[in-house]
Order: structure tokens, then C-alpha cells, then sequence
């Protein structure tokens, strides 16, 4: 889901300094300025937390949106006691430059060619395929271990299925003793980039960890039940009637309207302005919300259709208040990416899944339509028939209200969070069973309870987007399967050229080509949390 972008630099403190029982010393000046909103900057002098790693990359918005979550919890659950640093080795500053354009393909690829995109998925969904992808992915190495070098962090956590290798280079090279842990941010699959690298602990959704996606190598017995996470403001359930039009009032919304949610996730994806558009022409008694994401192009357009409107569209970019916006919704129509659906299972939100993405967001829709928390409409028709029919039967929003509600797992941030720091505190376990990895027991019992919750475990602690997870393979992996699957058009060749960059590019310079000045002063640009996506 598109939460708020913050101006936030290459490593950034998620949790503020704050009194621990840790070593005291100084408060470091000109360091960690920008920590995120809702922490607070400790006294000059103060006790320093444990460092923890956070790598993540800007494609979609819910890999950041799930770290955000995890470093709340992790405030939250032992305040004080860690300081977790963002890291953005594929597309922040000090990242290398061919790794920032192929990420960058990935907004386009998914918009525009998802055939490629799903191409690229499957061709790389193989851990021959991963080996061969390690050449480019070498260039994320140098940012995360000078990352890991600078800060020492007690424990590293990848929420990328492209950093998990860049993860254990920073503990081999920068912080020997880390454990390091993989947080799955999809949902119902696996591509064999989550469990390629050789991790001590993977966090996964029950529905994602089964069968061909369970993990291999050496995490293959430590495996744990949880997520995606959620950020804190997902966390109060849905609304009563009457609090659902306060809070459309605060909102400048009419109270009695019937409200439709458009998203499309971080990158403004799924045919969100035809699809708006058609909704208004229909029905002159429904109201409309779109957001946007970082789509700066389809927000301009619906911007133009809402002058139009009569006040009966709002057209949102990121939505910093996106837990207000779905809570107050009857509908959010929305394709198909995992933190859409973990947030709208937060606030109970019934769901209408116009598409998804081929390879990561596949079984997405048969997961929430299995229970019965929302309905597939694929095409524009099908769309405005099943709007028809529920603006006429209040009953059936609510009982789907209830079923979306019932698949919210908002405490899993607070699972996951015990799991790291558990790792944080005692280092990585050895010959741990599947689901016992060395934890504290408040995780253990929330980990024992996801197991026996049955398919709404799958969702545990829905996340912040999400966003598309495997993502950064749409613009490597592409130009790595183009020739093998045949593709063909302008997209095909970005794709392409992308991997024949790569190759010139780790020739010439080798992993060193991914360092580009110190880590721990390089910036970023927060993509938002679709969500989903």
C-alpha cells in the first residue's frame, strides 16, 4: 500500500536512541539525523541501544513498509534496547549505478509488460537461475558491508528477496558473529530468492512456506510462522458504524455515501484511472478514492477527472493516513499484492481483486476469496456488476467485513520483532527443528499459534505492502531469461540490455563497483507502503 514517502538518508534509525541498559556514551553529533516519525531523539547523553541491520529496496512499497513495522514493534517490545538502521543496497545513494536502473524498471515493468515481468519471475524462480543472477546481484555487497563495518549490528535482517545475499556478505565482511534472518513479504508464494542465501533464520507466512517454497540449504529446519508485518497504525480492527462516520467526516467525506478504495499499490499499478473513471460515470451515488502511489502520471490524469467530479472523487498520492482511509471504506478494489492485503485484513476492509501479478501474487486471490473476505472481478465489467449488487445488500459488505477481519493478523510484527531480538541477544541457533529456532517464548507461543490457526494463519501480521516481493527482478533477471523465453519489443530489449550491462559491469569492476563513498552518509527516497503490492 502508498504510505507517506519520508526524506530519509541511505541508513536511517528506525527506533530513536533511547535509555537502555547498554554501555552510556555521548550522543554521536551529526549522526542518524531523520529518525522516523513517532520517535523521539534521546538526551545528549544516553545509553546506546544494540544496532540492527535493516536491508530493503524501493520496489513496490512494502518491503520498507514491513521494516518500518518491525523496528515499531521492536520499540514497542523492548524499548531501548535496539537502534535498527535502513539500508538500501540496490537503489540508495552509494548503490551501484546499473543497479539503480534496473530497479527502476521495475515501476514500468509491472505497468506496463506484467507478461515480462511474470517471464522473468519464472525464468529466475530456480536456484541455477539465482547463481547465475548472484553476478549482478555482487554489486549490492559493497553498500550492506559497509554498512555492517560502520554500525557492528548484533543482528541483520534482509526484507528483499534480492538482499538476503547481500545480507550475508555485510556479516561475512563487516560483523562475523550476526545472525542474519530473512522476513518473507509475500503471501501466499515463494520465489527461490527468499531461501537462496544461506540465512540462520527465514520468517514466513504459513501459506507461503509449503511445499517446493519451504526452505532449503542450512535454514532449512529454522524456519518461523509469521507475517507480513503490519505498521502500528493497522492495528485497531475495524470501526463501528458510527465511528466510521467520524471519521469520514474528519476526512471531509459524506458519511452516508457508499465509499469505493482504489490502490494499486507503491507503484500506482492495475488499471486504477479506467477503472475509477468507470465507477463514476456508472453510479452518480458512490463516492471514490484513489491512490496514487508514486504514479506522479495517473495521478495528474485522475486529478483532472476529480475537477470533474463534483467533489465526489479524492485523489491521493501517498497516503500517510491510509489505516483512516481503508477503515472508512465499504470497498477497496485493488489488485492483488500482498500488503494490500494484509492492511485491508487489518481494518476489515472487504476486498475486490481486479488482477495480480504473475509469479509472486499468484494464489493471493484464491486465499482471500477462499474466505470469503472478498470477490475476484477481473475486467471493468465484472467490476461494476459486483459494485452494483453490494451498494444494494449491506448485509453481505458486513459479513465480508467480518471475513476480511477475521484474516488480520496485526501481532505479528510484535512475533517477529521477539524473533530478532532473540537472535540479536543469543546469536544464531544451531540444529534448531522447523519452527523452533532460538527465540524468546513469547514468539515461540505466537509462532505454535499460527501453525494451528488454519488458512487465516497465512496472513499473520499483514504488511505494509507491500508491495511486489521478488521485486528488482523484473529489470536483472529479464534480460537474464529474455533470450530464453523468447521475448520481443522495446521491453524485452531494456531487459536485455540490463543483463549485458551487468556482465560488462562486474568484469570491469568487480564487486567494488557497488561502493560509491561512505554508506552511512548516502540518501534515499522512502516509496510508500501499498502497500502491497
Amino acid at each position: 500500500m502508498a504510505q507517506s514517502p519520508q526524506a530519509d538518508s541511505h541508513l536511517l534509525p528506525l527506533v530513536a536512541w533511547r535509555a537502555s541498559a547498554a554501555v552510556t556514551t555521548p550522543y554521536p553529533a551529526n549522526e542518524h539525523d531523520g529518525s522516523m516519525p513517532g520517535t523521539e531523539r534521546a538526551a545528549c547523553v544516553a545509553t546506546v541501544p544494540a544496532p540492527l541491520l535493516f536491508l530493503i529496496a524501493d520496489t513496490g512499497g512494502g518491503h520498507r513498509n514491513a521494516a518500518r513495522a518491525v523496528g515499531q514493534a521492536l520499540d514497542r517490545v523492548y524499548p531501548g534496547s535496539f537502534a535498527p538502521v535502513l539500508c538500501d543496497p540496490l537503489s540508495g545513494l552509494g548503490s551501484a549505478r546499473l543497479l539503480r536502473w534496473v530497479v527502476g524498471l521495475y515501476g514500468p515493468a509491472i505497468r506496463l509488460t506484467p507478461w515480462l515481468w511474470g517471464a522473468a519471475y519464472h525464468a529466475s524462480n530456480s536456484r541455477p537461475a539465482m547463481a547465475l543472477l548472484r553476478t549482478l546481484l555482487r554489486l549490492a555487497d559493497g553498500p550492506a558491508a559497509d554498512a555492517a563495518a560502520a554500525h557492528r549490528p548484533a543482528a541483520i535482517v534482509s526484507f528483499h528477496p534480492l538482499t538476503g545475499m547481500a545480507a550475508v556478505a555485510a556479516r561475512d565482511q563487516g560483523a562475523h558473529r550476526a545472525p542474519v534472518v530473512t522476513v518473507v513479504t509475500d503471501l501466499a508464494s515463494m520465489h527461490a530468492a527468499w531461501r537462496y542465501a544461506e540465512v540462520d533464520l527465514i520468517i514466513a507466512p504459513l501459506t507461503a512456506v509449503t511445499g517446493n517454497s519451504r526452505p532449503h540449504g542450512p535454514a532449512r529446519d529454522r524456519w518461523a510462522v509469521a507475517g507480513p508485518p503490519v505498521t502500528r497504525d493497522f492495528c485497531g480492527g475495524p470501526l463501528r458504524p458510527r465511528e466510521r462516520a467520524i471519521l469520514r467526516r474528519s476526512l471531509g467525506l459524506s458519511e452516508n455515501s457508499f465509499l469505493v478504495l482504489l490502490t494499486g499499490g507503491g507503484e500506482g499499478s492495475g488499471g486504477i484511472g479506467r477503472r475509477a473513471a468507470a465507477i463514476l460515470r456508472r453510479f452518480a451515488d458512490i463516492d471514490a478514492v484513489a491512490v496514487c502511489g508514486r504514479n506522479l502520471r495517473l495521478k495528474r490524469r485522475l486529478d483532472r477527472l476529480a475537477a470533474r467530479s463534483g467533489g465526489r472523487l479524492t485523489v491521493l498520492g501517498f497516503a500517510p493516513n491510509l489505516a483512516d482511509w481503508l477503515r472508512c471504506a465499504d470497498l477497496v478494489v485493488t489488485k492483488a499484492g500482498p500488503g494490500t492485503i494484509a492492511e485491508a485484513a487489518c481494518c476489515g476492509t472487504p476486498l475486490l481483486l481486479t488482477s495480480h501479478l504473475p509469479g509472486q501474487e499468484k494464489g493471493n486471490t484464491e486465499f482471500v476469496t477462499g474466505a470469503d473476505a472478498g470477490r475476484r472481478v477481473p475486467g471493468v465489467r465484472r467490476l461494476l456488476a459486483e459494485i452494483g449488487r453490494l451498494r444494494g445488500d449491506r448485509t453481505a459488505v458486513d459479513a465480508m467485513r467480518a471475513a476480511s477481519a477475521r484474516l488480520g493478523r496485526p501481532g505479528d510484527a510484535d512475533a517477529i520483532a521477539e524473533l530478532i531480538a532473540g537472535l540479536a541477544r543469543t546469536g544464531p541457533a544451531t540444529g534448531a527443528g522447523p519452527g523452533t529456532a532460538t527465540r524468546p517464548e513469547p514468539a515461540a507461543a505466537a509462532s505454535a499459534q499460527a501453525d494451528s490457526a488454519g488458512p487465516a494463519a497465512g496472513l499473520a501480521g499483514p504488511a505494509v505492502g507491500l508491495a511486489g516481493p521478488a521485486a528488482g527482478l523484473a529489470g536483472s533477471a529479464a534480460g537474464l531469461a529474455g533470450p530464453a523465453v523468447g521475448l520481443a519489443g522495446p521491453a524485452a530489449s531494456l531487459a536485455g540490455s540490463a543483463a549485458g550491462l551487468a556482465g560488462s559491469a562486474v568484469g570491469l569492476a568487480g564487486s567494488a563497483a557497488g561502493r560509491a563513498g561512505p554508506v552511512s552518509r548516502a540518501g534515499g527516497q522512502e516509496g510508500g507502503r501499498h502497500g502491497p503490492g
